[in-house]
């Protein structure tokens, strides 16, 4: 069943179009009924205690009933006494002549909008209610009188009010149109919440109340049908906050039309199962979809949901007749409450065009905007900085340089699989990392038992420019000394050239035995040392750490030198890029 409160948004917008001097007039407007009965019984009871009650057929086929003619001066006035005595409903508003159409009442031959609008506020109004504060507008019905007007509402004005109800926070159970004994306890609290009587059964101005409240919410998204030929999806979009942007393989842009920042992209390409995982995967790379978040991946569906500080996303896509095709919802988070109701609706009114799909090749932008980190013209999220790691247990445990803990909301092995600090030595900078939750490792890093030789070859391996790459860079150089610059014994010199996102990587000797990790240099040191001197902490001095952490280093087993190509192999499977991420 699809959601109501669409249809509501819309049933009330009236286009205003003064022509007259007479249509000039102002109106109080203080109900709209759904049935000419409903309108003509609830004007006969306000003309009880105003003398200027009058009756019209509004667009959407409503009856409204509205108190007037005024100037818009005196309206404004009138408006604030009767809303400050509680003489009307708290969401009366001011209208307009051209608004309305027929007259319903009064029944008789005068027709109110020639009337002559009144100067000043009407001098003669009804005392207040002598009930507590909290009691209902006069004039109101009497329980009975509330059941018998509720027996003429149909099955979708039944369901909607269950839904104003959900809004408010009332009811939880079936929108189905039954005033069950749940509805009902919802009904009495809502009641009670308000200050009415709580009867558990709501008159005609309290339905009306608590109905524009929920309309009120969703008055300018204009949600609506859309029928988007290019992605081939049929889908109710808030149109009043987005519009058409750009078409960029996969996605169809629809970019914020104001200032609220709202955003949808449709998802449409060709493909199959593999195709609908990798979407998946890709999707967690964006800044669209923030990292905090439900997610669900199905055979031949998946729901993504991301939430930061900025910004909150729903994704929802699914692969069907050849073809994965979805959609992304990006909001702020102020408009949470509202347009997470927006997601629901989406995906409820979803429905994929068979046969129609978005080219692979489907570009309208001039192709100007070309970077590693924009897919299809939506922004990767990318890490404050990257370092690199090495596998050191089985478990998926990987050391790693300390210069990057204390800047990070969130550190990463890779860019998905959440890492903890487990242990940490300042003094050497050396970190141990251990992933939620564990991996598997293709190989753990086996560490050199005896003392290397002094200029002998080695190689570095890093992420050395960060995400750019997708495997680690090979760094050759020598060992320079085995001591540090100030005879430092659990520091190694390399004569080797190294970036900063090589920091934590680890040293091969030429038969793949781990001799060291590479040390950030310094930051604001006064110092500025060649750019092939660079340090490594020792194997003894990481046995020491990885002990201390209840982990036993694997030892490198003698052998001969191995192939580049097979050293090159080994970096691969053992190295890893740590990510920083606020």
């Amino acid at each position: 069943m699809k959601t109501l409160f669409a249809l509501v948004l819309s049933i009330f917008a009236i286009a205003a179009a003064p022509q007259a001097r007479a249509q000039q007039a102002t109106w109080i407007q203080i109900e709209a009924l759904r049935t000419l009965a409903e309108g003509e019984a609830r004007a006969s009871a306000y003309a009880t205690a105003f003398p200027n009650v009058a009756g019209f057929r509004v667009a959407g086929g409503w009856y409204a009933v509205a108190l007037g003619p005024y100037t818009p001066t005196a309206a404004s006035a009138e408006l604030a006494t009767l809303k400050s005595r509680r003489l009307i409903p708290s969401d009366s508003y001011i209208a307009v002549s051209g608004q309305y159409g027929q007259q319903f009442w009064p029944r008789d031959a005068t027709n109110a909008l020639q009337t002559p609008p009144a100067e000043s506020p009407n001098t003669a109004l009804p005392a207040a209610p002598s009930a507590p504060p909290a009691a209902t507008y006069l004039p109101d019905e009497t329980p009975r009188q509330a059941r018998a007007s509720e027996s003429s509402l149909d099955a979708d004005q039944r369901r909607l009010i269950q839904e104003s109800l959900q809004w408010e926070g009332f009811y939880d159970t079936a929108i189905d149109g039954a005033f069950g004994p749940g509805t009902r306890r919802a009904m009495a609290d809502w009641q009670a919440a308000k200050g009415y009587e709580t009867t558990g059964v709501l008159t005609t101005i309290q339905r009306a109340e608590l109905v524009e409240t929920y309309r009120a919410a969703f008055a300018d998204l204009d949600l609506g049908p859309v029928q988007d030929s290019r992605a081939g999806i049929s889908i109710t979009l808030p149109r009043g906050k987005v519009t058409y942007a750009r078409t960029e393989a996969p996605f169809v842009h629809y970019d914020s039309a104001d200032e609220d920042g709202v955003r949808v992209i449709l998802i449409s390409q060709t493909g199959d199962e593999a195709t609908l995982f990798g979407l998946y995967d890709i999707m967690q790379t964006l800044e669209i979809v923030p990292p905090r978040g439900f997610r669900e991946r199905k055979t031949r569906s998946f729901v993504l949901t991301g939430q930061s500080d900025d910004l909150h996303s729903y994704t929802y896509a699914a692969l069907a007749n050849g073809a994965v095709k979805g959609f992304t919802l990006v909001w702020t988070p102020k408009d949470t409450r509202v347009m997470t109701r927006v997601a629901e609706t989406m995906r409820e009114s979803f429905e994929p065009v068979e046969d129609v799909v978005l080219p692979d090749t489907a570009l309208t932008g001039d192709g100007t905007d070309q970077r590693i980190d924009l897919l299809s013209g939506l922004e990767r999220r990318r890490p404050v900085r990257s370092r690199s790691g090495f596998f050191v247990g089985e478990q998926g445990q990987v050391l790693t340089t300390t210069d990057l803990l204390g800047q990070c909301t969130r550190l990463t092995i890779g860019d998905e699989t959440d890492a903890e600090v487990t242990a940490q030595d300042e003094a050497l900078g050396l970190a141990l990392l251990t992933p939620r939750p564990a991996l598997a490792p293709i190989a753990v890093a086996r560490f050199q038992s005896s003392l290397p030789r002094i200029n002998s070859e080695v190689a570095l391996a890093g992420f050395s420019y960060g995400e750019v790459l997708e495997l680690p860079v090979l760094t050759y150089g020598a060992l320079a000394d085995i001591r540090g610059l100030d005879g430092e014994d659990y520091i190694d010199r390399l004569a080797l050239g190294a970036l900063p996102g090589d920091a934590g990587g680890p040293v091969f000797d030429t038969t793949g035995a781990v001799i060291g990790m590479l040390r950030a240099r310094p930051e604001g040191s006064n110092r500025q040392l060649p750019e092939d001197v660079n340090f490594a902490v020792d194997v003894p001095a990481i046995a020491d750490f990885l002990g201390a952490a209840g982990l036993s280093p694997l030892a490198a087993e003698t052998g001969p030198a191995i192939a580049p190509e097979d050293l090159t192999t080994l970096a691969d499977n053992v190295t890893v890029r740590v990510s920083c991420w606020n």
